[in-house]
């Protein structure tokens, strides 16, 4: 697991501690993939953990969503012998992720519909811990043969663009909008990166 760990967490029985939160995590996980709203509290009962524990392993409900979110543990997409062309680099992290999507859908969007109301219920609040961006760098990673071809600020906004056209958001609209089979949006999300990629690069 590599989310972040609480201080609580960094000594004394540090293995009962990691089973602890592990514990947890499944807990809430499974509550996620169920469309269900998970909390400490709930968390805590299915997990057997004692309330008091569960709050120092989590101290609210934002970071234990955050904790159970699918793509939490997962840091980089390209494999261990990536290609240097960014168009390969790229196909290779938007299949990674659009399968992700598809395979973890009740869990993305159970996670998109509690951002959403969290972000709906305190509007001017920080970020929300589950919308922390993994995508966002994964596909920065994909494109960084770009780095001096391009600016950093037309980097940045070619990186935007393409997750704009992909991810959960993209899928929700594309089969309960606009009518597409999964892998009619998932063809669709992979050929908008490959264009987006292409409008950008200099001609």
């Amino acid at each position: 697991m590599n989310d972040v760990s609480m201080p609580y967490e960094t000594h004394g029985r540090t293995g009962q501690k990691s089973r602890t939160r592990t514990a947890l995590v499944t807990a809430a996980r499974e509550m996620v993939a169920n469309g269900q709203t998970p909390t400490v509290d709930r968390a805590a009962s299915a997990a057997s953990v004692s309330r008091a524990t569960a709050y120092r392993y989590f101290p609210n409900h934002a970071s234990l969503l955050a904790a159970a979110h699918p793509e939490t543990g997962t840091q980089s997409l390209l494999g261990d012998d990536p290609p240097d062309d960014p168009a390969a680099r790229l196909d290779i992290v938007i299949r990674a992720f659009t399968t992700l999507i598809v395979e973890t859908e009740t869990q993305q969007r159970t996670m998109l519909r509690l951002s959403l109301e969290a972000q709906d219920a305190a509007p001017d609040h920080a970020p929300l811990p589950l919308r922390q961006g993994r995508a966002i760098g994964w596909i920065t990673e994909a494109l960084e043969p770009l780095r001096g071809q391009l600016t950093d600020e037309g980097l940045h906004r070619l990186v935007l663009a393409i997750r704009s056209a992909t991810g959960i958001e993209a899928l929700v609209w594309l089969t309960d909008m606009a009518g597409l089979s999964r892998d009619e949006a998932v063809d669709l999300m992979r050929g908008s990166a490959r264009a987006l990629l292409a409008s950008a690069l200099p001609v």
